[in-house]
């Protein structure tokens, strides 16, 4: 993916302000003890701070923002002198410096307007400037088929038809279309964080086959820009699997998997090959293949050693506790799960892959919720859901949606049917804007569980209100 430093980088002279008389390596302990001081680990040193001051750092990740933040109440992003997030995600990308790592959450960015943001009647609109607008836009319309699929038939035609049926002449590819395919999966990312993947898949299936319809055309001299494309591409399959995952569409997602890590494979892309085997294992748990959990986490655990992140390798023992819980077999659960803690325990790098930013405390309480769950103990999963949903920065709305659905679905089986139905509201308020398969299944679970209980006024609340498409008219 794009690097982080660049020639045409603007220094920072906000934050340089701030270091006062200060060394770098003076400052860089002042920002690990403020780490510190809210239980967040960084490994900020001199040369971090020399790149967040010569603005190669426009934006930095969810970790360091929460430390900054604490160092300096009041004060916002912006005003420390980065770029603000929903910029850097999916805004117009300019020849500005790429973000650094980390900075652009899971699972494309977009410029939604308040006033497109909060009218669900324009939600086509909103979806179709999201993928038309930020970064080359001719070049993303034209190579990937974001606007309406037009590009995508240009493409593959100049692919696949030659005069007279004769082979077309090789296209020659490089920068650009390197740029735009990882332009387009950071939108995916974006508008999954705010919306939900229903709706967005078909809309996204169109770039990715117009991304491997290039890869199939297009030579390019360049290994390194040969290497972004392969990268590029099964970071588009992986995201587009997801959207698949996310709707319940189990045999498109393993499809996609099996393609981004088959591509891994063929470019000798290790990080890859990591985000494909947990998102594997991640599906198989859901499909209750839990044997095939355990078995891709591990694969992906050894894809990942090597690469200086311990938090991927904590991502990744967590998916192999979620195989063991769904076995039953609860001292590997506690075991890969205490392992999982240690390896989360240790300090975020900047080797931490950017698809990871949304790995952060709320979805490790939140997954090992999930594994207490599948081990029956509803109590338990009921205390982590709710510090999940606690700690869970409102900027992820599914996310958010996701750990108050779940915290709900425990409680019900806990024996706290108000408190269930609480949390169940909380969650239907943030679906207004989110589309999520998933979410909307626990909910519906949820619903059947509390149904016995419809007598309580908070109980009756959420049954009326769980409605098409979610309950299937499960009310009072």
């Amino acid at each position: 993916m794009a690097s982080s430093q660049t020639s045409g980088a603007v220094p920072n002279s906000v934050f340089r302000r701030l270091r006062g008389q200060f060394s770098p390596g003076e400052f860089a302990a002042t920002v690990r003890k403020a780490a510190r001081e809210i239980n967040e680990r960084v490994s900020c040193d001199a040369r971090y701070i020399g790149r967040v001051e010569a603005g190669e750092i426009r934006c930095p990740n969810y970790a360091y923002e929460r430390v900054f933040l604490h160092m300096y109440p009041g004060l916002t992003l912006k005003d420390l002198g980065f770029t603000e997030r929903e910029r850097v995600r999916g805004g117009r990308r300019s020849k500005e410096p790429a973000v650094e790592q980390g900075c652009q959450a899971h699972p494309f960015g977009t410029e939604i307007d308040s006033e497109t943001d909060s009218d669900g009647d324009e939600e086509s609109d909103v979806l179709r400037r999201a993928f038309m607008t930020g970064g080359s836009a001719t070049v993303a319309a034209a190579s990937f088929g974001l606007g309406a699929g037009l590009g995508l038939g240009a493409l593959l035609r100049s692919a696949h038809d030659g005069p007279s049926g004769s082979a077309p002449p090789p296209r020659r590819i490089g920068e650009p279309e390197a740029e735009a395919l990882e332009e387009a999966v950071r939108r995916i990312r974006l508008l999954d964080d705010r919306y939900g993947a229903e709706g967005l898949y078909q809309r996204a299936a169109q770039p990715l086959k117009a991304a491997y319809a290039l890869l199939d055309a297009g030579i390019t001299t360049r290994r390194a820009t040969a290497d972004r494309l392969h990268s590029g591409a099964g970071e588009l399959a992986l995201s587009v699997g997801w959207l698949a995952h996310d709707s319940s569409r189990f045999d498109d997602a393993r499809s996609h998997y099996a393609e981004a890590l088959a591509t891994a494979r063929v470019s000798s892309d290790r990080g890859l090959e990591a985000h494909a085997f947990s998102n594997t294992s991640f599906l198989a748990r859901d499909a209750g293949r839990y044997r095939e959990a355990v078995r891709s986490a591990q694969a992906g655990q050894g894809a990942a050693r090597g690469l200086g992140s311990p938090r991927l390798l904590a991502l990744l023992t967590l998916r192999e506790a979620g195989g063991w819980a769904g076995l039953g077999e609860r001292s590997e659960c506690s075991r890969t799960l205490g392992q999982a803690r240690e390896h989360f325990g240790q300090e975020a790098t900047e080797k931490d892959p950017e698809w990871m930013s949304f790995f952060g405390e709320p979805e490790v309480e939140a997954l090992e919720g999930q594994c207490w769950a599948a081990l029956g103990d509803w109590q338990r999963a009921a205390n982590h859901a709710r510090r999940a949903s606690s700690l869970q920065d409102r900027r992820f709305t599914r996310n958010l949606a996701l750990y108050r659905a779940e915290l709900a679905a425990h409680l019900s089986r806990a024996g706290a049917p108000e408190e269930a139905a609480q949390a169940g509201l909380h969650a239907l308020e943030l679906l207004d804007g989110v589309q999520s398969t998933r979410i909307a299944a626990t909910l519906t679970d949820t619903a059947t569980a509390l149904r016995p209980y419809r007598s309580n006024g908070e109980v009756g609340v959420f049954l009326g209100r769980v409605i098409p498409p979610w309950g299937g008219g499960l009310g009072a």
